[in-house]
């Protein structure tokens, strides 16, 4: 009779333990399909931790090869793009934006202030994301798109306030594009990312077909497939098709449609290759004894343009459901500074107030980062995939899983 109470008193013990731990899978529990952490200092690699399925219809693990929407980390990419121009005499970061574009960017209700490739690196251009960025179609023009007066923040002049916007960066792929006459995906890689030996792609046309073999399909909360559900090809069209549906690349021209390629968020990169990104920065522009930058470019880019005070800027992106505020408090040209002591920031993951260096992603039920300690000489990168909207249930602005993978 004693055994047979302790039998079930265990049973009952289990099925509370079973009750407490959340569920797997359910759109409630906020487990990630996969997710992935690299850690690494200017050497490489120093551990890897992996988890979960880079595509559940074929039961395919992931691995910290396998290529993902990186999301708006591909800012920071382009960035290495435009100031390996700006060493080259190509681009100038306090030009005028209408010079560089060949037609005039002006918010209309500042029309006297100019708006150069420096306010926009940095969202202080005084554009929204209102009217839209990457639905301009293959054969469109982006410029149709500013000349929407929802485009613009008619209530702050440019460079005085901070408003995270996607379109600034189909303009600035648009400008690099013009300077250069290249289509912006061929001149990332020829400047970016051949150099670094990184096998990556802004969408999907430079990528070879091993590599988009391996991609990584992003899901959503509910666990469905939202993105690069490629089932092991390419994509038949890279960007957003033309009016009629069609998809012929050969009419491209330089300076048309920034957007085509995706320059605020399509980069497809491994966490691998997105560590090689970070160990550049750590290394002041230099990685395995190759230079790519010089050092003032690379501190041009991480020097903050600008600093969160009340009333100078908004603290989150408004594009995505994500408004939890404290999330942006430092910014340069397309780099993020962690863990600003300043109240109403929220801006520490790590939780140890050190200021780290990097940049954010959250897109298609991906969130993820990229961050250096450049005092230490170590960094970290990370995303979980089926993820919701919002990051929620951390202790900063961060959600609870990047929390813990910044761990």
């Amino acid at each position: 009779m004693a055994l047979r109470w302790i039998v079930c008193l265990l049973l009952l013990l289990c099925a509370d333990a079973r009750a407490d731990r959340p569920a797997t899978g359910g759109p409630a529990s906020r487990e990630p399909v996969a997710s992935v952490r690299v850690a690494f200092d200017r050497d490489g690699v120093t551990a890897t931790r992996v988890h979960g399925l880079a595509d559940k219809a074929t039961g395919r693990k992931l691995s910290a090869d396998d290529p993902v929407r990186i999301a708006s980390i591909s800012k920071l990419v382009t960035t290495l793009g435009v100031m390996r121009l700006v060493e080259a005499g190509k681009l100038e970061l306090d030009a005028d934006a209408s010079d560089l574009l060949g037609w005039r960017l002006r918010n209309p209700a500042f029309p006297q202030a100019p708006i150069t490739l420096r306010l926009l690196l940095s969202h202080r251009s005084s554009l929204t994301d209102a009217a839209g960025y990457w639905q301009t179609p293959l054969g469109g023009q982006l410029r149709d798109i500013v000349e929407d007066p929802r485009a613009w923040d008619t209530r702050h002049a440019p460079g005085t306030y901070f408003r995270y916007t996607n379109l600034n960066f189909p303009l600035v792929a648009q400008i690099m594009e013009r300077a250069t006459g290249e289509r912006f995906d061929q001149l990332m890689e020829r400047l970016v990312l051949q150099p670094l030996g990184i096998h990556g792609c802004f969408n999907w046309d430079r990528c070879d077909a091993a590599t988009a073999a391996r991609a990584v399909v992003l899901y959503d909360a509910d666990g469905k497939p939202v993105k690069d559900d490629n089932h092991g090809r390419k994509p038949d069209c890279p960007v957003t098709p033309a009016a009629d549906g069609s998809c012929d690349l050969s009419p491209w021209r330089a300076g048309d449609n920034g957007a085509l390629f995706s320059p605020q968020g399509g980069l497809r990169i491994s966490a691998n290759g997105l560590a090689r990104i970070g160990r550049l920065l750590l290394g002041n522009g230099s990685i395995d004894g190759r230079r790519l930058l010089k050092p003032a470019s690379v501190q041009a880019m991480i020097t903050p343009q600008w600093r969160y005070r009340a009333g100078n800027g908004l603290t989150y992106e408004e594009d995505t459901g994500d408004a939890d505020a404290g999330f942006f408090c430092r910014y340069g040209l397309a780099v993020q500074t962690l863990a600003t002591p300043v109240p109403g920031c929220r801006d520490d993951p790590f939780g140890d107030g050190v200021a780290r260096i990097g940049h954010s992603g959250s897109a298609y039920g991906l969130q993820a980062g990229l961050w250096v300690d450049r005092n230490s000489g170590t960094g970290v990168v990370w995303f979980a995939t089926g993820m919701p909207d919002e990051r929620t249930g951390g202790k900063s602005a961060f959600s609870a899983v990047e929390e813990a993978l910044a761990h």
